[in-house]
């Protein structure tokens, strides 16, 4: 599985950035998909995460109701909106799939890895 991701930049607190994520390889359909976030030095974190048909999905509770993630089994995408962004939101995000889903995904356990995108926030 090949992820490629794209949509970071620079917002301002309150304002809102959608990460788009564009995966490739066999049977898609049977990976979780995740977006995971590493502010250095901290470590790699979960941010969302979403099953195999979109039917259920986890969050981070520091993003709870301000992020959604979504994903498209057709074209092949997951994407990350982000609401009411924070300046502790700043960080590089990574989408990342795994044939596992647990709402409690830990980058240890993630098996495959896109690029990160740098999302920077200002206050």
């Amino acid at each position: 599985v090949q992820l490629q991701a794209y949509g970071g930049g620079l917002a301002q607190a309150g304002g809102s950035l959608r990460l788009s994520c564009a995966a490739s390889g066999p049977m898609l359909n049977y990976y979780a998909l995740y977006w995971f976030r590493q502010a250095s030095p901290s470590e790699r974190e979960l941010v969302a995460g979403i099953s195999m048909t979109g039917g259920s999905t986890t969050y981070a509770d520091s993003v709870k109701g301000r992020f959604t993630i979504s994903r498209d089994n057709t074209n092949n995408t997951v994407a990350l909106q982000m609401n009411n962004l924070k300046p502790e939101d700043t960080a590089v995000y990574y989408c990342a799939a795994d044939p596992v889903y647990n709402i409690r995904k830990l980058s240890s356990q993630t098996r495959f890895w896109g690029q990160g995108t740098q999302v920077t926030v200002s206050s």
